[in-house]
Parts: structure tokens; C-alpha cells; sequence
């Protein structure tokens, strides 16, 4: 199986505060990634580690490496921007531009890296809009405030945001916490038909979430990774006894 991403011996602080703790983790081509552990175990810092946004913080920084495709995404020549269209991200809450229309949130990359070869803006937001079966829902109010959609729509319109740059990895950074059951399970079918496409890690509190989406699962504990592996070896049969007892609910 390829490998999209391979992080190396990779930690990242905060101050003096180490969040991540030497992780060396493959993330697998066309698959589901799942980071599970409780609160504060650093499963957010790792994935914004994965396309340089964690570096936007003050006093933070990083040691190790992280190769996309066998390119070391922190060596000095690379240009952090290339790196965020090539690793799209999709965050905790919806965040649609609220100055910006439907059409103009998908389209707001576009202005930064350009039209892919061949394309119109339109023909690019209808083709990310379709992607992630908002088409037929908004195709009509295309200039209608982004914030005017529910929240389910909402986020659905920010994957199409992040897809519209045509990247080949999709970090979700808890793409369902603030949504509701039937807006959630509409995000995790979508999740596992994007896969066809695209490479994604997705953080997840909700252990059930991973299990359904997830390809293969990390776990973090205390800013290291305990265990790694196919989804279903992890759940059913877990080699560290820390991750059973997470799994099973006796902490976290």
C-alpha cells in the first residue's frame, strides 16, 4: 500500500510545553486515518503538525520530519502556502467566510493558487459542491451568505472550500462535534466516499465514529502514540493494555 504521508520522529511544543512526543506514524494512500485518545492528548496538535498550521502559533515549533509523497514538508525551500493547498484542512466548528457568499467560500482558494488548467470558477465550485452533495441543495442561492446554510451544511461547505485546490490530503479535525445525528452521518458517508479520491486524517472523540469511517486508527496518550494500526485490530484486539482500557471506557 502507498504511503501519502510518513512522519518521522516528529514532536512539537507549544513554549515548554511538549504536545507531541517523537510519533512515527505512515498514513496510507485512498484511506482513512483516525487519531483517538482523550482530551488534551494531542491529537489536534499532531494533525495542524501535518500541514505546517501548527507553526502559525506563537512560540511554538517542531522536530522530525514529515515526508508528503517523499518530500520533507519542513525543509527550508518549501513554501508552507503550497504545502496547505496540497494538505487541505477542515475544522472543529464551520467556519464559512461570512462576508462571502456560497459561491465565493468555495472559490476564496482559487484566488490564492489559481484555477486548475482547463477549468472556470464555476466549473470548479459545481464540481466541489457536487462532491460533497451540496449541489442540488444550494445551486439556486449560490449568492446567498455562506452563514444562511445549517450547520451540517455549513461544514459540508467548508470540505468543499478545502477541495476546490484539488489537494491530496484532507485533515477533519473533529468534522462532527458540533453537528447533529443526521448532519454527522451525512459528513461520514461523505468521508468514505472521498477516500476514492483522497488521502484523510480525521480526529474523533467518538470511538463509534472511527470504527465506522476508519481504515486504520492511532492512538494518543499524553502527546505519544500508544498503538497503530488496521481499525478493527485495534477495537477487537488491542496489543497495549492502555488502549483497551480506553477503548473499553475505564478512562478518558
Amino acid at each position: 500500500m502507498d504511503t501519502r504521508l510518513l512522519v518521522e520522529d516528529f514532536s512539537a511544543w507549544y513554549g515548554q510545553t511538549q504536545a507531541v512526543k517523537n510519533v512515527t506514524l505512515p498514513v496510507y494512500a485512498s484511506q482513512v486515518t483516525a487519531i483517538i485518545g482523550p482530551s488534551g492528548c494531542g491529537k489536534s496538535t499532531f494533525i495542524r503538525c501535518l500541514n505546517r498550521l501548527h507553526e502559525v502559533i506563537p512560540g511554538t515549533r517542531t522536530r522530525g520530519r514529515v515526508l508528503l509523497d517523499g518530500q520533507n514538508i519542513y525543509d527550508d525551500k518549501v513554501d508552507p502556502a503550497e504545502i496547505r493547498r496540497r494538505v487541505g484542512m477542515v475544522f472543529q466548528k464551520p467556519n464559512p467566510f461570512p462576508t462571502m457568499s456560497i459561491f465565493d467560500n468555495v472559490a476564496a482558494g482559487l484566488r490564492v493558487h489559481g484555477l486548475p488548467p482547463g477549468t472556470t470558477a464555476e466549473e470548479v465550485v459545481e464540481k466541489s459542491l457536487k462532491m460533497v452533495g451540496l449541489w442540488d441543495e444550494v445551486a439556486d442561492r449560490l449568492q446567498d451568505s455562506g452563514v444562511s446554510l445549517s450547520g451540517g451544511q455549513q461544514q459540508r461547505l467548508c470540505i468543499a472550500r478545502a477541495l476546490a485546490v484539488e489537494p491530496e490530503v484532507l485533515l477533519m479535525d473533529e468534522p462532527c462535534s458540533a453537528l447533529d445525528p443526521v448532519s454527522t452521518l451525512k459528513i461520514e458517508e461523505l468521508i468514505k466516499g472521498l477516500k476514492e479520491k483522497y488521502t484523510i486524517v480525521i480526529v474523533t472523540h467518538n470511538m463509534h465514529q472511527a470504527a465506522r469511517v476508519a481504515d486504520y486508527t492511532a492512538f494518543f496518550l499524553n502527546g505519544q502514540l500508544i498503538e497503530y494500526g488496521v481499525t478493527s485490530d485495534i477495537f477487537t484486539n488491542p496489543r497495549d493494555q492502555r488502549t483497551e482500557d480506553y477503548i473499553t471506557g475505564r478512562f478518558g
